[in-house]
C-alpha cells in the first residue's frame, strides 16, 4: 500500500510518499512545495495543486493523509493553511483516492510518543524509522513523512511503537453501574 502525506503551507508545503509491505515501512519520495512570497495566492495554489497531482501520477497512492488545520491567533495565517489544504485534499479527491486527516498532536503522538513533540523530534523519528541518509532541510518533509506514517499506523496491523492509552467503554449503564458499584450514590426514601 502506498500512502502519500502531506504537511500544508502556501509558502512551502511538505509531501512525503511511503510504501507499507506487511510490517515493513519504506521511503519512497519526500520534498517540499516552495513558493515566492512576492507571486499571488491564486499561483501559490495553482502550484501545490500542480505539484501533488503529479506525485500523485508517479506514484499512484492507495491513501492520501493531511495533517487538519490548527487553530491560530492569526486568522490570515489559518485562512491560508485553510486554502492550502483545500487544494490538497482536492488534489487526492480528483484521483479517487480516500483522504483521511490527522491533527497536529495525533500525528507526533502516532510517531514519536509525545502528542507535544518538537519537530526536531519528529525529525529525528522520521530519520531513523525510514533510514534517511540525509538530513531534510525543511521539517515540512519530515512532517509530511510523519502523517504518512501516522496513517499507516493507524489502517493496517502494524503498530506504532508508542503505546496507546485504551480508553475503557461500557456498553450501557446496567453494566457500568454493575462494573462501578463504588461510583454509584445510593439516595434513600424518606
Amino acid at each position: 500500500m502506498i500512502i502519500l502525506g502531506i504537511d500544508p503551507g502556501t509558502l512551502i508545503a511538505g509531501f512525503g510518499v511511503i510504501e507499507r509491505s506487511g510490517t515493513i515501512v519504506s521511503l519512497l519520495d519526500v520534498g517540499v512545495i516552495k513558493n515566492d512570497p512576492k507571486i499571488s495566492m491564486p499561483l501559490r495554489l495553482k502550484k501545490i495543486y500542480s505539484v501533488i497531482t503529479s506525485v500523485i501520477e508517479r506514484f499512484h497512492p492507495d491513501e492520501f493523509a493531511i495533517e487538519t488545520a490548527f487553530y491560530s491567533k492569526n486568522a490570515q495565517s489559518a485562512l491560508k493553511i485553510g486554502q492550502a489544504r483545500g487544494v490538497s485534499i482536492l488534489a487526492g479527491v480528483n484521483y479517487e483516492i480516500p483522504v483521511t486527516e490527522y491533527s497536529p498532536r495525533e500525528i507526533k503522538k502516532a510517531v514519536t510518543g509525545k502528542g507535544a513533540a518538537s519537530k526536531e523530534q519528529v525529525q529525528y523519528m522520521m530519520m531513523s524509522l525510514l533510514k534517511l541518509r540525509a538530513k531534510p532541510k525543511h521539517f515540512d518533509s519530515t512532517d509530511a513523512l510523519a502523517v504518512a506514517v501516522c496513517h499507516a499506523f493507524k489502517i493496517s496491523t502494524l503498530r506504532s511503537p508508542f503505546p496507546q492509552k485504551k480508553r475503557r467503554t461500557s456498553n450501557d449503564w446496567k453494566s457500568y453501574i454493575e462494573s462501578n458499584p463504588s461510583k454509584v450514590i445510593q439516595f434513600k426514601k424518606k
